[in-house]
This record gives structure tokens, sequence and C-alpha cells, in this order.
């Protein structure tokens, strides 16, 4: 090792050492035995990473097909359907198994979320039993197969202006379901273009000339592998990754489906053309459904969390194996990872992915307990939804700058497609799209904030989201955000008074914590008090709002980045002393200061650091850099990515 990256001895430093298989049981958690069984059947599948580069498109797409169906017979895709229709009946479970499943091809991971997650999950959550009879036995197994049809080439993030209209006739006791326009096609639907016989369409309810807005029909779009009556199909053709899922665009043109077609768990029409519900309110209506399908985004967060782990796990192994230039004077060359700059493109990102696991673990448990009716109260309903699109939207989002990272970090190799980069960047680049926008998921998090999930959280558009925010609700918000308040919580938490910042040590959780917890919730004042002064200066709602959308994506930027912390300090409290302890420790600093570095520019501008300090936090991440690298390869390899996955024999040999 370099003499400049060793952590001296003199320093009384003692490196520990990792109980890998430990580390991987604690990784794994409650799941542990899933998360074995998906590992087991992605080795038997490895050859279908070298299917991707070699088959043509339809070929790919069929051995996709054939890979997701096999893995059916397997029981891991059904694990969160009940059991009396051949699932698992534990959610958790089913998470567990897609989180794992992200180790290996993408394109199988895409196409399981859109057969078992997205219409699955939609026909499960939001229809009834008459509705579960039908089709869960079926699609569990891949009998059936459907897609998903929610979003227009012209309606994306904002479903409620969906333009696909369903008119109800009572004469003949069908909905008919009717394209209105062009920009109203059904796009990027997922199986749509070559293998769904079904479809769960999203469409504006008509019943007796009033609209009840977006609700969602079981829909035949093949008989017999042809286009069904009325239903026009096309192919989205050749996209940048995922090609062995078959997306596609759908039309109809007066497409007929009886009533029993209406997933009605939350609305019905009677056979006389009355709808009923027992939620009165369209908008909370509106969301509750959406609400449902939150399993969705929990999944796609955990899916990018694991294409990270992939991507880093072959760069650390290379960096560990390349040499390049002769650092000290016996003329050998240096290892990649003994390099200072080396570790610092690398240890952070293992440090993030880390703290996003356990964040991801806190998420997909609330999600367990919400759908299991463990927590099944409004409040715990609107968190989980909040916490959901904010770990998926930092989790996508690193998923994709890691992967980037770790491809450069493997030079020239790293270009190669048989060392996984291309697919695993071509791939996962939708992540920060899918299941929700990221910048739009980060706006549904700052108003849930904003509100303090009020009763009338579901009722708010953007618009409302700002009228509530500058009445009665805005000095509520200011009052417990205020600037002199915070200052005063954070000094309680730790000693130094006014000097808090100069004096407080920088691996103190509670100090780390202070720091972001001071950002978000200044930022989040700030917030309400630009919501305030636009709205007391006479502009629209509108204007006020876009003009301080780019302070309220950092407010829920600041917010989530403060519970990855949080779960990555709670889960390191809730272990024993050992080894295994001080390197999470080592970790939890290493992201925590790291944070901090990135935003260090807004702390300075705040009060929050000085010069000296700042400087102090870099080259403290310096010496918890040379900490890690010996651990670096154990870190890796706890997760338990099969080796089969890995691959690239140019750089994990």
């Amino acid at each position: 090792m370099a003499t400049d990256t060793a952590v001296p001895a003199s320093s009384g430093y003692v490196q520990p050492e990792i109980d890998v298989p430990a580390l991987t049981a604690l990784l794994d958690g409650t799941y542990a035995e899933v998360r074995d069984l998906v590992r087991t059947n992605l080795a038997e599948y490895a050859s279908i990473l070298t299917d991707a580069e070699e088959m043509s498109v339809d070929d790919f797409r069929e051995r996709v097909k054939d890979v997701v169906v096999e893995m059916a017979a397997t029981g891991q895709t059904g694990m969160g359907f009940p059991e009396e229709y051949g699932g698992g009946g534990d959610i958790g479970a089913s998470i567990a198994a897609f989180e794992t499943l992200a180790y290996g091809d993408l394109s199988v991971l895409v196409k399981v979320g859109v057969q078992f997650g997205l219409f699955g999950g939609a026909i499960l959550q939001l229809g009834t039993e008459a509705h579960h009879d039908a089709y869960l036995a079926d699609l569990i197994t891949g009998r059936l197969m459907g897609c998903f049809a929610m979003t227009e080439t012209g309606h994306g993030s904002n479903v409620q202006a969906l333009g696909t209209v369903a008119t109800y006739d009572p004469d003949a006791q069908e909905f008919v379901i009717t394209t209105t326009s062009e920009d109203a096609r059904k796009d990027y639907i997922g199986n749509a273009a070559k293998h769904a016989d079904v479809a769960v369409v999203f469409a504006q309810l008509e019943v007796g000339g009033a609209s009840q807005g977006v609700h969602a029909f079981v829909v035949p779009i093949r008989v017999d592998g042809a286009p069904a009556p009325g239903v026009r199909i096309e192919d989205d053709g050749r996209k940048m990754g995922l090609n062995g899922v078959d997306n596609g665009r759908l039309w109809f043109d007066h497409v007929r489906v009886p009533r029993t077609a209406l997933l009605n768990r939350f609305a019905d029409v009677t056979p006389e053309g009355v709808y009923e519900s027992p939620i009165d309110n369209p908008n909370r209506r509106f969301f509750t459904m959406l609400g449902t399908l939150v399993q969705g985004r929990v999944c796609v967060g955990g899916g990018g969390i694991n294409a990270a782990k992939v991507a880093l796990a072959i760069a650390t192994k290379y960096a560990v194996r390349r040499r390049q230039f002769e650092a000290t004077s016996d003329e050998q060359e240096e290892l990649l990872l003994d390099y200072g700059m080396h570790q610092r493109r690398l240890l952070p990102l293992i440090a993030r992915t880390y703290a996003l696991h356990f964040a991801q673990e806190v998420v997909a448990s609330q999600l367990h307990d919400v759908f299991s009716g463990v927590t099944d109260d409004e409040h715990a309903r609107r968190e989980l939804e909040s916490r959901a699109a904010g770990t998926k939207a930092l989790g996508t989002w690193h998923a994709t700058r890691t992967i980037q990272e770790c491809r450069e970090a493997c030079g020239g190799a790293g270009y190669l497609s048989v060392n996984r980069f291309a697919a695993l960047k071509a791939d996962s680049d939708i992540f920060t799209t899918f299941e929700g926008d990221n910048h739009v998921l980060l706006q549904l998090v700052a108003k849930g904030l904003l509100t303090d999930y009020a009763s009338e959280f579901e009722d708010l558009d953007q618009l409302g989201m700002v009228r509530f925010v500058t009445g009665l609700a805005v000095e509520t918000v200011i009052e417990k955000t205020s600037v002199h308040k915070l200052l005063e919580r954070v000094r309680d938490l730790l000693p130094g008074g006014d000097q808090w910042d100069q004096e407080a040590g920088l691996l103190d959780p509670d100090y780390q914590l202070a720091m972001l917890r001071f950002r978000e919730e200044h930022m989040l004042a700030g917030v309400a008090r630009r919501l305030k002064r636009g709205m007391d200066n006479g502009m629209n709602p509108g204007e006020v709002f876009s003009r301080v959308q780019d302070h309220v994506i950092a407010a829920a930027n600041a917010h989530v980045e403060r519970l990855v912390l949080e779960a990555f300090v709670d889960k390191i409290r809730s272990q024993p002393d050992g080894d295994l302890k001080v390197a999470l420790n080592l970790l939890c600093d290493l992201f925590a200061l790291t944070t901090i570095e990135a935003d260090r520019a807004w702390f300075m501008e705040h009060g929050r650091l000085t010069v000296p300090r700042s400087k102090a936090i870099s080259r403290e991440i310096g010496s918890l850099c040379r900490k890690v690298r010996p651990l670096a390869v154990d870190l890796v390899d706890a997760w338990a990515i099969p080796p089969e996955m890995l691959r690239s024999p140019d750089l994990v040999g």
C-alpha cells in the first residue's frame, strides 16, 4: 500500500476485521431465505446476460418472458399475493425478492415488475374478490400475461388529466373505452407490444354525462394472439436499454367491456348507472386509489440501489487487481484503490449505498406494515407515500451516478459490454423516470412536509398546496421551523453553545444529524415564507409555485437525506459492540460527512460551517477513506452478489 494511504500506527487506530457472512446476514435481514432463493435462481439464468448482447430484440424478449415464467414456477415472483391464489401472503418478502432480482438482468427485473407488481398489484389492490378469483391464480403463474396502461403520450405524471375515457352504457351494462385524441394513446406500456392479453386501463369514468375522475378497468387487448376488436397495438421499438421488455402503445376505438370490468374496491357503478363510492371527495378517492400502488415505487428504489451494488462490486474488485504507475520506491506499480483519488471516487459511494440500503429497509418495512394492516391509518399511509417517493428518488439518482463513476473508474475495460457496465447504464437509466419522475416525487415529499400530512393532504394539487400553506397553516410551518427555534434545538443536542458547529466532534452522529436537520427545516421555513410572500404580493398561485420550485425540491431532498442518515444511525445503534459495528460506523461517518461536504456552500452561507471547519471535514473524509480502504472488498462481498452476475472477466477475474 502507498505510504500516503495508510493509517499511521501511531494514531492508535485499530483496524476492524469484517465477518462477511455476519454482515450479509445483517443486510439480508428478516428475508434472508427469500434473498438466497433469488440468488440461486439468478445463477441458473446467468446466460441471459450474454443473450442480451447476442440476440435480436424479438428473440431477447421471448427469452426474458421464458425466464420470468420459469421463475414464477419457483414462487419467488408471487410472494406478495394471497396464499389462497397460490401466492406467499407476505408483501415484505415480495419486496426482498424484487430487490435481489436487480443483481441480474434488468429486463427480467422490469418484466417481473410489470407483470406481478403493476398489473397484478392493480388487480389485487384496486379489485375485489370477483377480480381476484378471475385473474390472480393465472397471473401469478404467468399463464395470463398483462400490462398496466396508465401513462399516455400527453399525460405522464399528471394522471388526473388522462385523456382516455370510459363511458357507461346502462342499456348494455357495459363501459365503452375510447382514446379521445392522439396524445391520449397509452404509451411506453411494458408487456403491451407482444405478450399481454389483458390490460389494466386507467381512464376518465363518465356516468350519466358526469365525469367521476380516473378509474381502472380490466380490458382484453388480445384474442388468440391478435389485437382484440377495437384495440390498436404498436411497438415502441428499440429503446436505450431494457430491450427484453416489449414496450408498446395502445389505442381504444369504442372498446366495450362488461360493467364488472371496473376495478371496484373504491367505487362502483350499479347496473342502472348510479355511481357509488365510500369516499365522497373525488380528489381523496383518486389519491387513495393511487396510494395503493405505492409498492411499485418502493420496488424501483430498491432495484436501483441494488444495481448500484453490482457496479460498485465490479469496480472495487477491479481496483484491487489493476496496477498503474509507480508511487513508491519499490518499483512496483500501485493498486488503483491505494490512490487517494480512487478511494475518494468509490468509497463514499459504497458508504452511501449502505446508507440507502438501510433507508430502503425502513420504507419496505413500513409498506409491509401498512398493507398487512399492522399500521393502516391515513397518516401512516401518507408518510409511507412520502417516504417511498423520496427514497425512490435518491436511490435511483444514486444508481445513475454510481454506475457512471464505476464505469469511468474501470477505464477502457469498463466500456466493454462483457464487463456489464453498458447494460447497467442503459437499463437502469429509466429508473429515475418511471414510477414517477424524481423531481415530481420530491414535490410530493415537500407537499407532505408543508401541510404536515393534514386531512386536506389528498385534496391538494400544487395550486391547492400553495393556497393551503399560505393560509392559516403557514404561520404554523414558520413557527415550527423558525431559525431561532432550530438553533435552540441543535444546541440542546450538543455541547458548545453558540460554538457548537466548531466544537462538536465531526464523528458525533448527533452533530451530523443536527446539521442535516438544520438544513432541512431552514429550507422548509424558507419555502413557506416565499410562498406566503408571493401570495401577499398578489401573484398567481401557479406562478408562485413555479418560482419556488427549485427551493421545494432542495427542501425535500434535504429531508430525505436526513431520513437516510437517521436510518443508518438507528441501525448501528441497534448492533452489539464489535468490529462489525466499528466498520458500519466508519461508513456512516463517511456518508454523513460527504453529504455535508457536498452542500458545504449552503452550510457556510447560513453560518453552520466556518472555513476551518469545512477544511477539517474534507481532511476527515480522507482519513475515513484510508480506514475503509482495507475493508472495501469485504464490504462489497457482503452484498452476496452471485459471481455469475458480476461476470466481468476482465475486471474481477
